[in-house]
């Protein structure tokens, strides 16, 4: 589905422009750092998953880590998490602070 951009010259907004209420601005507010705060998780789910045979219980280190932790889907898609972790993060600290 194609829609066509409208460019507004000068930053005015058009007339039917719709202003939140503070309650519904804070309410979008919390529902999209919900969601970064999620996504942010699950990222570091995934992470933590790739290291499990490594670790047992979050804190028992086996004899095999000697031999070097080698993530189960690689070290380009691992350390792509950890990008992407870093990423959600980043942003939430931002849109906390009204800097995004």
């Amino acid at each position: 589905m194609l829609s066509k951009l409208e460019v507004i010259p000068g930053g005015k907004q058009p007339e039917s422009h719709e202003v939140l209420s503070p309650e519904e601005d804070l309410r979008t507010f919390h529902l999209v750092l919900d969601s970064l705060l999620r996504e942010a998780q699950m990222t570091w789910a995934d992470i933590w998953n790739e290291l499990m045979g490594t670790v047992t219980n979050g804190s028992i280190i086996l004899s095999d880590a000697q031999k070097g932790a080698k993530p189960k889907c690689g070290w380009a898609e691992f350390l792509e998490k950890l990008w992407l972790l870093k990423h959600y993060l980043d942003y939430a600290r931002k849109f906390a602070a009204k800097d995004a």
